[in-house]
């Protein structure tokens, strides 16, 4: 199953994508700056790729993934202000 989503940020809207797997969800947030990715993506690979990226685990849901807090990050999301445990509402405005 596929979900798509718009959340929308002050005046800006990311696009929010849910697939379903076999037994978890790969989802993906995506704004004009950056993106929240859930534990099966690498923050290893962003980092390469000089993304900004903020990486959510333990989420099956957008919906979870809104209410969750950055598990990890790349240097390029540190660079702008993301940080370790901080709430996922809050980078919205960020990479929005």
């Amino acid at each position: 199953m596929f979900v798509y989503r718009r959340i929308k940020v002050r005046e800006k809207e990311l696009d929010a994508f849910r697939i379903k797997l076999a037994s978890k969800s790969l989802i993906v947030i995506v704004g004009n700056k950056g993106y929240i990715m859930c534990g099966y993506l690498d923050m290893a690979v962003a980092d390469k790729f000089k993304d900004v990226a903020v990486r959510v685990t333990g989420v099956d849901t957008i919906s979870q993934v809104l209410r969750a807090k950055v598990e990890s990050c790349s240097k390029q999301a540190c660079k702008m202000g993301i940080y370790k445990g901080q709430p996922v509402k809050e980078v919205l405005g960020i990479i929005a």
